[in-house]
């Protein structure tokens, strides 16, 4: 079925405390956000049709999944430990891919995913 004029997916993340969130993936994703258009909404496009929003939104908060596929998750693992967060050491799955998981302040949970050769 061919895209009837949809122009981007956002992955919505809901936290309980804004700023420290925010702060968080800033750490996470490298630079602040590219848009912020409202209190307690920022957003980050990430190419093509994807991109993350940052919500506030304490009764939601902790219960999101948001995978990134990354090019190198080792990599990745090590900026993002250099940037002062926490991810798990990066293992293969059964399915082909090298992950690495992370939760944010507010619970929510970021897996980093490499398609494996």
């Amino acid at each position: 079925m061919p895209n009837k004029g949809i122009e981007k997916v956002y992955a919505v993340v809901s936290v309980a405390d804004f700023d420290e969130a925010l702060r968080w993936y800033v750490k996470l994703l490298g630079r602040d956000p590219d848009h912020a258009p409202m209190d307690g909404l920022a957003e980050w496009y990430l190419g093509g049709a994807g991109a993350i929003q940052l919500f506030q939104d304490p009764d939601r908060a902790g219960s999101a999944l948001l995978t990134l596929s990354v090019s190198d998750v080792d990599k990745y693992t090590s900026l993002v430990t250099g940037n002062g967060l926490a991810p798990e050491p990066p293992e293969n799955t059964s399915g082909g891919f090298r992950i690495s998981t992370l939760s944010d302040p507010s619970g929510n949970t970021v897996t980093l995913a490499q398609r494996l050769p």
